[in-house]
């Protein structure tokens, strides 16, 4: 059977009472972000982390940086954004050997643990209180896998992390439904060239019909 991280976040929101503490939370895109800031700013003082050096290419890693901050900017001075620069060669490098694995497998382990670490070592660099990740919103990604990875990282920096399912209780449903109100751009592929290679051949083959948010 496996874990509901859904109710391993009640758990924490509930011992929290009274206080806001802060939370770095690691975000790709506008999409991910809409339904899971509307949850974690009722609980936490939310910091916007935009550190994605798998999303290629370059102008596709901008469209998605503007589209986030178009969401912030809808909460003011509540969330803030610390944004990491273009670093395509740190993905290239721990996916080096695993250019051939499907979607989902080896290559992605690699990328959550990359994405992960970095923002665990932030967080703790910057006195956050807890640290977490918008990955878990999408039915395309492995919620367990993320949150196995998200703790270790947070062992290894000291820094508390937020277990998440934010795709159970419809908060999928809910990011497609603000996406839409909001207008956002809602990206076809998970932002990497060997996930955008195998989209094109599902468009081409008609057999899927997937948003990666």
């Amino acid at each position: 059977m496996r874990h509901n991280y859904q109710l391993d976040t009640d758990a924490v929101l509930s011992a929290l009472g009274d206080k806001r503490p802060t939370l770095l939370l690691q975000c790709c895109c506008g999409p991910c972000s809409s339904y899971v800031l509307e949850y974690l700013t009722r609980y936490f003082d939310v910091t916007i982390l935009f550190y994605n050096p798998n999303i290629q290419p370059r102008r596709e890693y901008d469209k998605r940086l503007y589209w986030l901050r178009e969401v912030i900017a809808r909460y003011g001075s509540q969330v803030k954004m610390l944004e990491c620069g273009y670093d395509g060669e740190s993905f290239s490098e721990v996916v080096k050997g695993l250019e051939r694995e499907p979607e989902g497998g080896a290559r992605c382990t690699e990328c959550f643990k990359l994405r992960l670490r970095e923002t665990a070592r932030l967080a703790g660099d910057n006195g956050f209180d807890w640290f977490c990740t918008t990955l878990t919103v999408s039915p395309h990604k492995d919620s367990e896998r993320i949150n196995e990875i998200g703790l270790a990282c947070g062992r290894q920096y000291g820094v508390k992390w937020l277990p998440s399912d934010f795709k159970k209780r419809e908060g999928y449903k809910r990011s497609t439904e603000l996406s839409r109100e909001y207008g956002l751009y809602r990206q076809s592929y998970c932002g990497c060239l060997y996930s955008l290679a195998e989209s094109e051949n599902l468009i081409e083959g008609e057999t899927d019909d997937r948003h990666y948010e």
